[in-house]
């Protein structure tokens, strides 16, 4: 199944949006919870899995969905159709600051391989899969474990990266190491495997984890500067349960400047 051709525009800087014109009959599919607005005519329907294998039997749509299960994602996809005459647009929002990341899948031979929870939306027809890890070492000590997603097709898929994007061309033998949770995404070309810090002074007081994710070319890689579990993490230490100071952290008054301005907590 060929994948809809759609057109699109991405608006915004650091909390962006991405708008997807569709044509009659055309349709587009995304995670839930990342739907933003959509014009009058547009149906929403809920579906196993992505949908790009609906003459497989009901047997095969289940297998095919819960494969899903496995990337910590739901069973089910959102599907957007436009079913009246004239042009229709739906836009999808990014779930934290950063950057949305158009995915043209002709441009990479059909196939991209991404961090389980970067996908965004697609046009129907990408498949939304799972890939495994090959190398019993990455599956251990990768941070993503065996798993990451794969999206495969000929259409166009949209990726979420955290605070700024880089994009990296890796010539053949080229080698990036990069932070584990750092990596968006990369071409079926790359070479990913993990590497150890090295050092006693780097692996315990070195702070940057035991691992660098080794990638190697030839292909392209995308990098987010903001992991979103590295932004929960520094959220929940400033908070005063973990024994963070509140906002008032800078002012001469302290705790009693959030007492007069109506912030009671003892």
């Amino acid at each position: 199944m060929n994948a809809h051709e759609i057109d699109y525009q991405i608006f915004g800087e650091e909390m962006q949006y991405v708008e997807i014109e569709l044509d009659p009959r055309e349709a587009v599919i995304a995670e839930a919870g990342n739907f933003m607005m959509m014009d009058d005519g547009i149906r929403m329907d809920t579906i196993f899995g992505d949908g790009s294998k609906q003459n497989e039997g009901f047997l095969g749509k289940v297998l095919g969905a819960g494969k899903r299960l496995l990337t910590g994602e739901s069973l089910f996809m959102t599907i957007f159709s436009n079913e009246i005459q004239g042009k229709k647009r739906i836009s999808f929002a990014s779930p934290y600051p950063g950057k949305i990341i158009p995915i043209d899948l002709t441009q990479f031979n059909g196939k991209f391989i991404c961090q389980k929870d970067a996908f965004l939306c697609a046009a129907k027809g990408v498949a939304i899969g799972i890939e495994f890890s090959k190398k019993l070492g990455r599956g251990f000590f990768g941070g993503e474990g065996f798993i990451m997603q794969k999206i495969e097709g000929d259409g166009m898929a949209f990726v979420h990266s955290g605070g700024t994007m880089a994009r990296k061309e890796l010539g053949p033998g080229e080698k990036l190491k990069v932070d584990t949770g750092c990596i968006i995404g990369f071409t079926q070309t790359i070479d990913y495997d993990i590497e150890f810090v090295g050092g006693i002074k780097n692996t315990i007081f070195g702070g940057e984890g035991l691992f660098f994710a080794s990638l190697t070319g030839p292909g392209t890689v995308y990098i987010q500067s903001l992991p979103f579990s590295r932004l929960a993490n520094r959220v929940l230490q400033a908070g005063p349960q973990m024994g963070g100071k509140d906002k008032g952290e800078g002012s001469l008054l302290g705790g009693i400047g959030d007492v007069l301005s109506g912030d009671n907590r003892f």
